[in-house]
């Protein structure tokens, strides 16, 4: 995969991430580990970041929540599910287009190899 340094370092972290748990955990607990590395990779993170809409001048807090936003360039939506749907790339684009945000990933870690399960976006 040819990605940006970014999203190379975050795809190692997860990458970290999956082969020390594997699959089938709640997407809770993968976000709070790769938290964890990516921090620990000196890389800063947030996770659960509030993105209200903008609507006509009001901003509306909506209950929208980016799973991970790291060094505010890049967003991180976690999944752990048997397919990634269609809903779910449209909820990535949502996102990035809500924080004005340009990369995003994609990352479903409920498969046998996480690079079966990454997918990036970019606006």
């Amino acid at each position: 995969m040819e990605f940006d340094e970014l999203s190379n370092k975050v795809i190692g972290c997860a990458l970290e991430v999956h082969k020390a748990l594997g699959p089938g955990l709640m997407e809770s607990v993968y976000e709070k580990c790769l938290s964890f590395e990516l921090t620990n990779s000196d890389l800063r993170n947030e996770t659960q970041k509030a993105l209200p809409v903008n609507y006509k001048d009001v901003r509306i807090d909506c209950g929208y929540r980016i799973d991970i936003l790291v060094e505010n360039k890049l967003i991180v939506e976690l999944k752990s599910v048997d397919k990634v749907l269609p809903i779910h790339q449209s909820q990535i684009l949502t996102y990035m287009k809500l924080a004005g945000v340009s990369t995003g990933l994609l990352l479903n870690f409920n498969v046998a190899k996480l690079k079966d399960g990454i997918k990036r976006f970019v606006l």
